[in-house]
C-alpha cells in the first residue's frame, strides 16, 4: 500500500471541517422548503456541497499518489495573516481606504519580489476601487477615511 497524498488529505479535511462548521452554525435558523427557502436553506446546501468535495478530495488522497509536503513559507503566512488582522482592527477607526492600503502593503511584503512603490500604488488603487464599489456603489456604512462618512 502506498502512502496517501498528504496535500489532498489535508485539503479534504479542511473542506470537511469548514462544511461541518457551517452546517452546524446554520442549524439555528429555520430551514424552510425548496419552494419557500428559509435563511438556513442555502448555507446548509453549500455546507453539504463543501462536505462532499472534502470527502471526494480525501478519498482521492488514497487513490492517487502524490509528493510529500515540503516546507512552507512561514514569513508569507505570518505577513498575510498579520495584514488581514490589521485590516480588521483598523477598518473602523482608520477607514476602508487606510485599512486596505495597510493590508496590501503588509501582505505584499510576503513576496520574494517585493518592491515598496508598486505595493503602495496597488494599495491606493485597490482602496479607491473598494471605496467606489462598497461605499458609494453599494452604500455600505464603511467610513472611507477615518470616522468621516
Amino acid at each position: 500500500m502506498h502512502r496517501p497524498n498528504a496535500k489532498d488529505l489535508l485539503a479534504g479535511g479542511l473542506f470537511l471541517a469548514f462544511g461541518v462548521l457551517f452546517f452546524v452554525l446554520a442549524q439555528g435558523y429555520p430551514l424552510g422548503s425548496a419552494r419557500r427557502m428559509g435563511p438556513a436553506y442555502f448555507p446548509q446546501l453549500l455546507a453539504l456541497v463543501l462536505m462532499a468535495i472534502g470527502a471526494a478530495t480525501s478519498l482521492r488522497a488514497f487513490i492517487a499518489p502524490g509528493p510529500p509536503i515540503g516546507s512552507f513559507a512561514l514569513k508569507a503566512l505570518v505577513l498575510v495573516s498579520a495584514g488581514v488582522l490589521l485590516f480588521g482592527l483598523t477598518v473602523e477607526a482608520g477607514g476602508l481606504a487606510v485599512a486596505t492600503v495597510l493590508l496590501v502593503a503588509i501582505a505584499s511584503a510576503a513576496s520574494q519580489q517585493f518592491r515598496p512603490l508598486p505595493a503602495i500604488v496597488l494599495g491606493v488603487g485597490l482602496a479607491a476601487f473598494c471605496a467606489v464599489v462598497f461605499r458609494f456603489g453599494l452604500g455600505l456604512p464603511f467610513p472611507v477615511i477615518g470616522f468621516w462618512r
